[in-house]
Parts: C-alpha cells; sequence; structure tokens
C-alpha cells in the first residue's frame, strides 16, 4: 500500500492503534498530520520527527471543540496541503453500570468518542467534497454490536459513530468519499490494560467470561495494535476503492460476527 505524498489526518495519534496507525502511515511515505490532546505523547512524536527527518506534523487539539478542529485543518490545509485521507481514532473508555454512571463520564464519553468524530468529518469532508476525492476511516469497536456490562456509555458511543460513519459515506459517495469503519475487540492497548487487574487479564478475555455475558476469542489471541493498523491502511488504500459503508470487524472472531 502505497500513500508517497498523501496527506492524511490521525486523531488519537499519539498513543495506541492511532500511534500504530501513524507510524505505518510514515512508513509508506505519507505526510501524517498527527492529532492528540497528550501533549507529553506529541512531544515524544515531535522528537521522532526531528531526529528521523519525517513528514509529520503534530498538533495539540481537543477533538470534542469543534472551533478547535476547524482551526487546525485550516492550517493544515493553508500551509502543508489538501487532505487526502482522514483516520478518527480517538477515544476514551468510562467503566460503570449505566444507572451509576455520572453526568460528566457520560457526557465526555460522546464529546470525544462521538462528537469529536463528526467534527473533524465535518471540518474535513466540505473540502474534500470540493476536491471531489477522499476516504475516512473511524475506528468504533465490536461492543457497538454486541452489549458490554459496565461499558453501556463506551457501547453506546461507539455505535453512534458506526451508524453516523455510514450515513456519511452515503451522502458523500457521489463525490468520490469513501467512509469506513473498522471494529477491533480486544487490543493491546492502555485502554485494554485498564480492564485487567492481574497477570491473568489477557488469559480471560481470551477465555471469555460467561458470568458477564462475554465471548471468548476463538482465534485465542488479544489483537496488536498492528493488526488494527494494517485494517485501516487497507480501507484508506486505492486497494479498497470500491469499499464504502463497510464496517470491517477485527476482533478474532470474538462476536462471532454478529
Amino acid at each position: 500500500m502505497n500513500f508517497n505524498k498523501d496527506i492524511i489526518v490521525v486523531s488519537g495519534a499519539a498513543n495506541g492503534i492511532g500511534l500504530a496507525t501513524v507510524n505505518h502511515l510514515l512508513d509508506t511515505g505519507a505526510h501524517v498530520v498527527a492529532l492528540d490532546n497528550d501533549k507529553a505523547a506529541l512531544n515524544v512524536l515531535s522528537e521522532k520527527k526531528r531526529l528521523n527527518k519525517l513528514n509529520l506534523y503534530t498538533y495539540q487539539v481537543d477533538v470534542s471543540n469543534s472551533h478547535e478542529v476547524e482551526q487546525v485543518i485550516q492550517h493544515v490545509e493553508e500551509n502543508i496541503g489538501a487532505i487526502n485521507k482522514l483516520v478518527c481514532s480517538s477515544g476514551i473508555l468510562r467503566m460503570g453500570a449505566l444507572n451509576t454512571l455520572s453526568d460528566e463520564d457520560w457526557h465526555s464519553t460522546f464529546a470525544v468518542n462521538t462528537t469529536g468524530v463528526f467534527n473533524l468529518c465535518r471540518a474535513v469532508t466540505v473540502r474534500m467534497q470540493q476536491r471531489q476525492s477522499g476516504a475516512i476511516v473511524a475506528v468504533s469497536s465490536n461492543a457497538a454490536s454486541v452489549p458490554r456490562a459496565n461499558m453501556g456509555a463506551y457501547a453506546a458511543s461507539k455505535a453512534a459513530v458506526t451508524s453516523f460513519i455510514k450515513c456519511l459515506g452515503l451522502e458523500l459517495a457521489a463525490a468520490n468519499i469513501r467512509c469506513n469503519i473498522v471494529s477491533p475487540g480486544s487490543t493491546d492497548t492502555q485502554m485494554q490494560r485498564q480492564l485487567w487487574t492481574d497477570d491473568s487479564g489477557p488469559q480471560r478475555v481470551i477465555d471469555g467470561d460467561l458470568a458477564n455475558h462475554r465471548l471468548g476469542i476463538p482465534l485465542q489471541k488479544i489483537a496488536t495494535v498492528d493488526d488494527i493498523a494494517q485494517a485501516i491502511l487497507f480501507l484508506l488504500s486505492d486497494q479498497a476503492h470500491h469499499i464504502t459503508m463497510h464496517d470491517l470487524r477485527v476482533d478474532g472472531g470474538a462476536t462471532l460476527g454478529c
């Protein structure tokens, strides 16, 4: 997959799946615009650019703030070039039973996971539409289609993202803008590790948990961030030029295709 000289915006770019996606895109020759609200992690990325002379541009931005998003996208378009592709991978997880969840946990989950995707897609696609070309991939979750105990806010926010991207893809298909979703299952990230209480955490995820109505993973392994990044790159690439409004599940069979 060759993204040579493409200008690709990635949100949630300083950690986890977003960071893996940035690294893979840089390896293909892309010009990557990395957005994140984690200043310390962005500084690490900036140092990597300085040492390796990469086509990497970093911006600290809160994706839930539409004004910040619009400012950054305008600056990129005016100073770096036309954005060809967008990856929305920002996300947060707030655990808790739904009837005990705080207002702040509910609203912050949707602000980042759902409104953040809307803000980025709106800012980028109005410009893509003028050029009649583009590709977008949003990172959702297999929890969007299969219930998760104590993860209701997260699951609902990701279900909204999945539906939003499909609707966006329908609206923009005539402008040759493809919009797709990658829905990971359990992936070895900082977010996943916060669910583990001891060293048996990974194996318990693989085995499943009948008491919590959670299926295991048929492929008997937890995904790596590179597994998810490669799926994202495929949907961005010309190899997927006739794929839009698709939800690609990358979960080792954990949701049995549901």
